[in-house]
């Protein structure tokens, strides 16, 4: 018995001896971090606005981290597969995700997802912002919003807009819209923008909101004409086309941002180390202005609460106007 007591004792310590030491020991690998290339998941494909982001900050977060950025896509399912994989990657600080806050806001309202947006995904950095364009067939007799609503109002229920995912935010900013300008248009769901875009050119849909990544090199190349821009401001790339806000519907100016995401349990001074070199690469005058010609700018610095706040506020929103159409998820 004594020797038994002699073991259960020793075990004992040595137990708590290495509680004790694993704070300094996870101080320690924070301290090393990163020792190795970090990789950087992408919940879109390439040639897509998150490609290009995630191309841009990875050759920028090489300097402040001193290692390479792999971009991995991991694309399908709305950006469901890449959150998944992220999930199921290890807690190490090495694997991080990059994808649009709608993952958390919108995705979870229009699909059934297997994963909790608020508990299982967090934000670490707020990349880009961007609004949505309203774009339409160049052809349309309308030059300009106001003369595209008289057109709509004397054409009631014969023209539709297409929208890049079924209860994505591209179809219920045409709810507000219609709510709004007391239109009755209809909505067309396609899988992504690009196969979209082209039934807007081809005539088969004459209108959309649409990312500027997409649409701007065809509003560009006079195949689209733009009326007008979902976003507190005009954008740098489109100078000459106002807001919605200025043509009389503030409402109408939600951001869309671009995001840099962990999940709970990786160290909190790697998280910390992660955001303080994304918070330098944006810092980049180079990353800025390629950022603007796509029709985008450089993010904020918003804290990771501040987002996660953002975020639910965003997912409350939609989550209401769905319910307004008596939308279910798949």
């Amino acid at each position: 018995m004594k020797r038994l007591s002699l073991i259960m004792r020793h075990t004992l310590a040595l137990t708590l001896a290495f509680s004790a030491a694993m704070p300094a020991m996870s101080v320690a690998r924070a301290a090393e971090w990163p020792s190795k290339p970090v990789r950087i998941l992408v919940g879109g494909p390439p040639g897509g606005t998150a490609d290009v982001v995630a191309r841009l900050f990875a050759y920028e977060l090489q300097g402040p981290l001193g290692q390479t950025v792999i971009v991995d896509y991991k694309t399908g399912a709305g950006g469901t597969i890449a959150v998944q994989s992220l999930i199921s990657a290890p807690r190490d600080g090495y694997t991080f995700l990059l994808i649009q806050k709608g993952i958390a806001s919108e995705v979870p309202h229009a699909v059934k997802v297997s994963y909790d947006p608020f508990k299982d995904i967090v934000p670490i950095a707020q990349l880009t912002r961007q609004g949505l364009i309203f774009v339409g067939n160049p052809s349309l007799p309308a030059k300009n919003l106001p003369e595209l609503v008289k057109y709509i109002k004397a054409n009631p229920g014969k023209l539709d807009y297409a929208n890049f995912g079924i209860g994505m935010r591209g179809q219920t900013i045409g709810v507000q819209f219609n709510r709004l300008a007391g239109l009755d248009t209809g909505t067309v769901s396609y899988k992504g923008s690009p196969p979209a875009l082209q039934d807007v050119m081809g005539g088969q849909v004459p209108l959309m909101f649409d990312a500027p990544a997409t649409s701007l090199p065809f509003i560009k190349a006079g195949k689209l004409r733009a009326f007008a821009v979902a976003f507190p401001k005009r954008m740098t790339a489109l100078p000459n086309v106002p807001t919605f806000a200025e043509l009389g519907y503030p409402d109408l100016n939600e951001v869309g941002w671009m995001g840099l995401w962990s999940t709970p349990g990786v160290p909190p001074a790697v998280v910390a180390k992660m955001r303080e070199a994304t918070l330098k690469a944006m810092q980049s005058p180079s990353l800025r202005k390629k950022l603007e010609e796509q029709g985008m700018e450089v993010g904020s610095s918003a804290t990771p609460e501040e987002l996660a706040r953002d975020i639910r506020e965003s997912s409350e929103r939609q989550g209401k106007l769905l319910r307004s159409i008596n939308f279910t998820p798949d």
